[in-house]
């Protein structure tokens, strides 16, 4: 490796502490260390890199902060198979599953060549908006669509074409194997091994209590259509980019052709990280 970046969280001054003394400590290996222009600005050593060098000319990326830093970094490297360090800063972190007192270490295995990556599928968003595409994301985590008011939102829903049914609910979820323990999880969708390739189709209170989360092949592709009238209905992205939908908007998603690459925690199992994380046997 001669090139690594480091996206940190830059309000959480523990990670750009620890962020810096990796970046040192990479520096001494012969590697030159990369970060946004704020991050460099404050070492003095590490170079100033903005989002395309950050996806375009790095070997590796090392991200300092928790899940929402992960999922930014994941958007960034834009579908190339970049091996990404997440080190989780003290907060819920299902993404980040290595620790502050693992860090270096992990990194150094990184470094060597002594790491595994474990591949994530990421989805594909297209909003249609008469007929016409209004515009395109890709998402590791979920699309949610909520009313921004009270009311239920009625959305048509298909699968490969074929109707499936029509939600009236505050809301749904179209979420990735990755982003089953995010709000999937809280709306009360099943936990997805992550590497599987499936989708996850989670309604927020349905009116209609039969209307169940459903886990469909990865290789279909939803459509979802905004049946509500008069009602402010909003498309939010990995809970970090938000669009306003219309009336008659269709939502299609599908698995994207691209993946995101995580290096995995040296021993630590996924099922370590659910343990730790939601505190199972305690």
């Amino acid at each position: 490796m001669k090139k690594i970046g480091f996206i940190v969280k830059k309000t959480n001054p523990q990670a750009i502490e620890l962020g810096i003394k990796l970046a040192k400590h990479v520096k001494d290996r012969g590697i030159e260390p990369y970060a946004d222009t704020d991050i460099a600005t404050r070492t003095g050593f590490v170079n100033s890199a903005d989002r395309e060098t950050m996806s375009a000319h790095m070997d590796a990326l090392v991200v300092l902060g928790g899940d929402g830093t992960m999922l930014y970094a994941s958007r960034l490297v834009g579908g190339k198979k970049i091996p990404i360090l997440g080190v989780n800063m003290g907060g819920l972190g299902f993404l980040t599953a290595v620790t502050v007192e693992e860090a270096k270490e992990s990194l150094d295995r990184m470094i060597e060549g002594k790491y595994e990556m474990e591949e994530r599928m990421m989805l594909n968003v297209k909003i249609m908006r008469d007929n016409r595409k209004f515009a395109e994301y890709r998402v590791l985590n979920d699309a949610v669509i909520k009313g921004r008011k009270t009311r239920l939102v009625k959305m048509e829903t298909r699968v490969d074409q074929r109707y499936m049914t029509t939600y009236r609910a505050d809301g749904l979820i179209i979420a990735t194997p990755t982003g089953s323990t995010a709000y999937a999880l809280s709306a009360g969708g099943p936990i997805l091994y992550p590497t599987l390739h499936s989708i996850l189709v989670v309604p927020i209170s349905p009116f209609n209590l039969s209307k169940r989360p459903i886990v469909l092949p990865g290789a279909v592709e939803i459509e979802v259509k905004m049946l509500t009238d008069n009602m402010e209905i909003e498309l939010t992205l990995d809970g970090q980019v938000d669009m306003p939908m219309s009336t008659g908007d269709v939502v299609v998603i599908n698995r994207a052709e691209e993946s995101v690459w995580f290096v995995k925690s040296g021993e630590k199992s996924y099922f370590d990280v659910l343990r730790e994380r939601l505190l199972w046997g305690r």
